[in-house]
């Protein structure tokens, strides 16, 4: 079942020592937590989640179930994107102004339990992608170790399947914010709402999903093949989005596609 590249990532997690992990209890972070508990051994590791505005209440459920799984202390943090000078008007830097929030957070627990490493869930994958939270990373010396492990999203899967790991096939997630168009301000109310419609969708067994949101319009984004049931569902779909406060209710041909606002940036 090891690969050369976990290998890798094993001999990366040693020279380490110890480590806090970012965690949300998606795909990487679950997968890196899950090798830095193998490799480490879990009194070396301590998985530490954000509990915020961006971060919906099913997720920090999911987060507290897999540490269970996984058998390393978990601790729940409370932080506010919104209050990040810079966040809410939710400019195309976004994510630096809350990856630097989150790791200043995270970095005074590397001394108060006697920690090494600050680590977090950033992969191979992300190097060609518009990701301005590895500035902040690599200003704080917070490392990436399935990055520098030259790990992708697909083989990281592989490996969550062959360590038997729930979210081997979990739908990839980003923060709630990562569905508001940039340049429109980030609140709340623009927060739930997208949480309530993506829920809505999800429990019509649409694995996938995105509402991305222009203002007044929820542009919905599923992967090609979940289409027809959305087609098949309009009526409810509109009807129920229009409750949530959405005025126009669309189906964006495109499909699904991991950081779609970006196409709106000059990058």
């Amino acid at each position: 079942m090891p690969t050369d590249k976990y290998v890798a990532l094993q001999d990366i997690l040693r020279e380490m020592g110890s480590v806090v992990v970012a965690f949300s209890g998606g795909v990487d972070s679950t997968f890196l937590l899950k090798a830095a508990v193998e490799t480490l051994g879990a009194e070396h590791v301590l998985a530490v989640t954000a509990d915020s505005e961006t971060y919906p209440t099913s997720e920090l459920e999911e987060a507290k179930q897999l540490a269970k799984l996984i058998g390393v202390r978990h601790e729940v943090i409370s932080t506010s994107e919104l209050a990040i000078p810079g966040y809410a008007e939710n400019n195309k830097n976004r994510c630096y102004f809350c990856k630097s929030s989150l790791f200043d957070h995270l970095a005074p627990l590397l001394e108060e339990r006697s920690f090494a490493n600050l680590v977090y869930g950033v992969i191979a994958d992300d190097k060609n992608e518009h990701r301005p939270g590895m500035q902040a990373a690599k200003e704080r010396g917070v490392r990436g170790p399935l990055l520098e492990a030259d790990l992708y999203k697909q083989e990281i899967r592989e490996l969550s399947n062959a360590f038997g790991l729930p979210t081997w096939d979990k739908p990839s997630f980003a923060c709630l914010s990562s569905r508001i168009a940039y340049g429109e301000r980030i609140t709340n109310e623009k927060l739930l709402k997208v949480e309530r419609a993506e829920a809505y969708l999800k429990s019509l067994r649409i694995r996938q999903v995105r509402v991305r949101t222009h203002d007044e319009i929820a542009r919905i984004e599923v992967e090609p093949g979940d289409m027809p049931l959305v087609l098949a569902h309009h009526g409810a779909i509109v009807e129920q989005l229009q409750a949530f406060g959405y005025k126009y209710v669309t189906l964006d041909l495109l499909g699904y596609k991991s950081g779609s606002m970006n196409r709106s940036l000059n990058l």
